[in-house]
């Protein structure tokens, strides 16, 4: 019997196996034959392929700080397109509609006028105690306005715990994978521990419950129903965008909330869901702040940097999904020179409210988020800042010491000790809010 269990578990978990790779074998084929539609559209006939993650490949990325190429030329943050000067905040209004528009047109997409309205359930709401601390844990359900395309249903699921008290909370939504009940939690000294203890709350968000992270999810979840099926045209909007519209509506739910105080959400994210973070904080002014962590190329690294990841990484098959399709032309007829936009104008939209970034050690985490260019997309957002009577970040160098933390103005950045994680950053972060979100 024994021997005939064991056989029937080595056969089930053949069949697992052989049925995931089955998936990712159909997954992979799909976001290929929709990347060849995309060039075909674009009549792109042969793009540039990205340098290798892989230190010891032969087409390594660099990481050497002495082979940066320095003479790159960074669109000016504080002129208009016609090259006058901005001068004070109703020029910097007009400069912002201009900056909306060209990262719409040339990275991110153009957000689609007929989006559906999202209506919310609570499925679920139970006490329950975390660290001896008593929460209230209410499981929601956004459901998507499917009937002008019914072949297509989207939902946003989102868990939010806060502290159980009369008076409304400030919450984190924090943009979270798919093992986040069990996974990403410092045992020693949790993330969501230090929040409960400081009266905030917290909202576990998965944005692929809504959006895929592949290109063959592209005629499905949000952008698939807007677009009824069909693939993508040249402005349309990506991933990265169709997960912060989730975070929206989210904080739709969250204006109607009584338990949370909606004037002091933040949003945080991590990587790919850390570019998603400051796209969030960008194109939505109610979010109050934001905790972007090592989110590199596509989100806080000044694009021009030849150090790390590269356009043509982002560009490829494996990660084109985040953009609108138009910027994939500029690893094929144009280069990353000729983009009319870098990160430093993205961090910049966000004025005057507060962000902190972080970084792990470059020993440990590894040169390809490229800690320095994402501090350079900081410092040269100082002036947005500035504009409002606000400081930016105070240091012009970037810190080569692990944990060195600067604080004092309303752009921070720390650097930790770990790699790629934002877990040691989590209570300086807070400390960092405090003082934004007085009781």
């Amino acid at each position: 019997m024994k021997h005939i269990l064991t056989a029937i578990f080595a056969i089930l978990a053949a069949f697992t196996a052989s049925s995931q790779n089955y998936n990712r074998d159909s997954i992979q084929k799909l976001t290929n034959q929709d990347y060849q539609y995309l060039l075909e559209m674009l009549e792109i006939e042969a793009v540039r392929p990205g340098p290798s993650g892989d230190p010891s490949a032969e087409n390594a990325a660099n990481t050497n700080e002495a082979k940066v190429d320095s003479t790159y030329e960074l669109p000016k943050l504080m002129h208009f397109e016609n090259g006058e000067n901005v001068n004070d905040l109703e020029d910097w209004k007009q400069r912002r509609t201009e900056l909306f528009r060209l990262f719409d047109d040339h990275i991110y997409g153009r957000t689609p006028e007929n989006l559906p309205a999202v209506s919310w359930e609570v499925t679920s709401e139970k006490d329950s105690v975390i660290a001896g601390i008593p929460v209230k844990i209410k499981e929601l359900l956004g459901t998507v306005d499917n009937s002008a395309y019914p072949e297509i249903s989207v939902n946003i699921p989102c868990t939010l715990t806060i502290p159980a008290q009369e008076k409304p909370v400030p919450v984190v939504v924090k943009f979270d994978w798919i093992w986040a009940r069990n996974m990403g939690l410092d045992t020693e000294n949790p993330w969501n521990v230090q929040l409960l203890e400081n009266k905030i709350g917290y909202a576990s968000l998965v944005p692929t419950a809504y959006q895929a992270d592949n290109g063959a999810g592209l005629t499905t979840g949000i952008i698939g129903l807007v677009n009824k099926g069909e693939r993508r045209s040249t402005y349309d909007w990506g991933a990265l965008k169709a997960w912060a519209w989730g975070a929206s509506r989210v904080l739709d739910y969250f204006e109607k909330e009584p338990a949370v105080d909606a004037e002091k959400v933040a949003i945080e994210g991590v990587s790919r869901y850390g570019k998603a973070a400051l796209v969030t904080m960008a194109y939505d002014e109610r979010f109050s702040v934001g905790f972007i962590g090592s989110s590199g190329a596509g989100g806080a690294k000044i694009l021009r940097r030849n150090f790390g990841e590269q356009l043509e990484n982002l560009a490829s098959s494996g990660e084109y999904q985040w953009f609108t399709p138009n910027f994939v032309t500029y690893i094929s007829k144009k280069n990353v020179q000729d983009l009319p936009v870098d990160a430093h104008e993205l961090i910049a939209l966000v004025a005057p409210r507060p962000l902190f970034f972080g970084a792990g050690n470059p020993n440990v985490e590894g040169g390809w988020v490229d800690a320095t260019g994402m501090y350079e997309g900081v410092l040269l957002a100082n002036p947005a800042y500035e504009l409002f009577g606000k400081n930016g970040v105070e240091v012009k160098e970037y810190p080569v010491a692990s944990e060195t933390f600067y604080a004092r103005g309303d752009l921070s950045f720390r650097q930790h000790e770990g790699g790629h994680t934002s877990i040691p950053n989590w209570p300086y972060f807070i400390e960092f809010v405090k003082k934004y979100w007085k009781p």
